[in-house]
């Protein structure tokens, strides 16, 4: 099984698509979304009936932060742009997309394998993986062999093995990665709708779970095209500039 790792879609029709016609290129089989399907971007709707659609094809999906922000409303110590952003998003959706978005759960386990938005030792508290302190939590968290985080939009891989010793590296992109199971891994595929690493390429990665072989995924898209419809949109321009950027 070819399973497609696709986290942070952030209502970016452009570079979803990409990402999806590419996975479906390199015979992804079946594909897992790991949440902030909304914010940012200016397609809401769409984005959410894609994953809805893929969903009843059998894919996993999680929650994100953005995705509880729309569904149950800012928070009151939220900044303006993201309040402005989150309000505008509620309102493109129809009552059968917000209950979607009410109903995900925050993490789901298939065999040996961990899916959650942001980490594995308290998923409804958001708190980023930043480095190795967090990651050898999140792996302490589970006994799964493999975790599948969101959350982070920079593409990044993390390792513990059965001694305790951790390590962690930044992939090449189109070079897979011998991912055995003697370890456990924590893979962050990194942004499909707004990369942060200096890249504007959407991200995603695919595990051959039967080869146990990894590999991460950069795809150019029109993120001109992107940007455009948030400036139209009357969102806050920063979130489209920095489309351009990866930042």
């Amino acid at each position: 099984m070819k399973l497609a790792l696709i986290t942070d879609l952030h209502a970016n029709r452009e570079a979803v698509q990409a990402v999806l016609d590419h996975a479906r290129a390199e015979g992804a089989d079946r594909y897992a979304f790991l949440g902030d399907y909304v914010g940012y971007g200016a397609d809401p709707a769409w984005v959410v009936d894609t994953v809805m659609a893929y969903i009843e094809q059998g894919a996993i999906a999680v929650g994100g932060n953005h995705d509880a922000g729309v569904a149950q409303g800012p928070s009151p110590t939220m900044r303006l742009d993201a309040r402005r952003v989150i309000e505008w998003t509620h309102a493109q959706l129809d009552e059968r997309q917000l209950t979607f978005l009410r109903g995900l759960p925050l993490s789901c386990t298939d065999g040996n394998m961990l899916f959650v938005h942001a980490n594995a030792f308290a998923p409804a508290e958001w708190e980023y993986i930043q480095g190795r302190i967090e990651a050898v939590r999140s792996l302490h968290a589970t006994p799964c062999q493999y975790t599948f985080c969101g959350h982070m939009h920079e593409p990044k891989l993390f390792h513990l093995s059965g001694t305790g010793k951790a390590g962690d590296f930044v992939p090449t992109p189109g070079v897979p990665i011998p991912v055995p199971p003697h370890r456990q891994w924590l893979v962050i595929p990194g942004s499909v709708g707004q990369p942060r690493d200096g890249n504007p390429a959407a991200c995603y990665a695919i595990i051959d779970v039967a080869e146990q072989m990894l590999t991460y995924h950069r795809v150019p898209y029109d993120h001109e095209a992107a940007a455009d419809k948030i400036r139209r949109a009357g969102l806050p321009p920063a979130l489209a500039d920095r489309l351009a950027r990866g930042e």
